[in-house]
């Protein structure tokens, strides 16, 4: 079956990916409705710390495209960011040598070098990339959603099936699992803990080389944001008091001035993980065509353009 971008459209799923396939399929003539269980603000997207980098999201190659693609998109927003939420912020990538990333994104990201000794203890790479303010983002993206003629209904959808419309987009991150049914969709917990910024205003992201345990902090407007964790197939959504001590504790060794930052919340995000993204089209037997869309990972956000740029395409082939 052909479709026309004129033809009605679904998009289920109101995270980063779901808010932006359903942005780009209207700019591009769709007549959209965005299907969304709960409000953006209790999505995982708005948990997430918001740095972009392919975190946690395969097949690699394929998320490296993805992740380009976005890149020029958020480095556009940045110019504009109380607007979109986006910010181009200069930071480490602790654990990671420079050739490992120059391959691929050294081209694109201008200044990217190796981290200096007096900027972290270990290896490192010192960069400049968007970090994206959540909850604004999601925000301007359903504001951009509305100004292309796109229409947003809060509603939970129990099965696919019953979304009648000639093209049905499936964004669903974790709800993928029961909603396809996808059993190879998975929980990755992490938990992150909120405080005020003691003057922080670069970001740093390092993994202990013994023990695994990550910490990284995000400076975002009015807050830091302190984390984390990746617990694989765990469910549950409540912050742990013991975990988000630790945090704090890694963050400190980090950046001592942290240590004395007073908090003011604390965050748990379930990261839809999956082998690999699920994005394809599929013919319907009735006529109509789904296009899946999710398993994203940690990398929502990173990669949410250069998807739903690929699902519209899918979406109207």
């Amino acid at each position: 079956m052909e479709t026309e971008l004129g033809d009605e459209v679904v998009v289920v799923g109101g995270g980063v990916v779901g808010l932006t396939t359903a942005v780009v399929l209207a700019e591009r003539g769709g007549r959209v409705r965005l299907w969304a269980r709960e409000a953006a603000g209790r999505t995982t997207s708005a948990v997430a710390g918001g740095l972009w980098w392919p975190y946690r999201v395969e097949p690699v190659a394929l998320a490296r495209r993805w992740a380009l693609e976005s890149l020029d998109v958020y480095e556009e927003l940045a110019a504009r960011p109380d607007e979109s939420g986006v910010r181009m912020v200069e930071g480490v990538l602790g654990e990671t040598a420079l050739d490992e990333v120059d391959a691929w994104a050294a081209a694109r990201l201008p200044g990217l070098r190796a981290a200096r000794a007096d900027e972290y203890g270990g290896t490192g790479v010192w960069a400049r990339l968007p970090l994206i303010d959540m909850p604004a983002h999601l925000a301007w993206l359903r504001e951009r959603f509305a100004a292309a003629g796109g229409v947003l209904e809060e509603r939970a959808v129990h099965r696919l099936e019953e979304v009648e419309a000639p093209v049905v987009v499936n964004c669903t991150g974790l709800g993928a699992r029961e909603l396809v049914p996808d059993p190879s969709v998975r929980p990755v917990r992490g938990q992150l803990v909120v405080v005020e910024n003691p003057g922080v205003d670069t970001w740093l992201v390092s993994t202990d080389p013994v023990s695994g345990a990550m910490a990284y902090f995000l400076p975002q407007p009015g807050r830091l944001l302190l984390g984390g964790t990746a617990e694989e197939d765990v469910w549950e959504a409540e912050p742990d008091p013991a975990v988000a001590e630790a945090i704090v504790r890694r963050c400190a060794a980090l950046r001592p001035e942290i240590a004395g930052a007073r908090v003011l919340g604390h965050r748990v995000g379930l990261r839809p993980a999956r082998d690999a993204v699920r994005l394809e089209r599929v013919a319907l037997p009735d006529g109509r065509v789904l296009v899946h869309n999710y398993g994203h990972g940690g990398g929502g956000v990173t990669v949410a353009w250069g998807c739903a740029r690929e699902a519209a395409d899918l979406a109207s082939r």
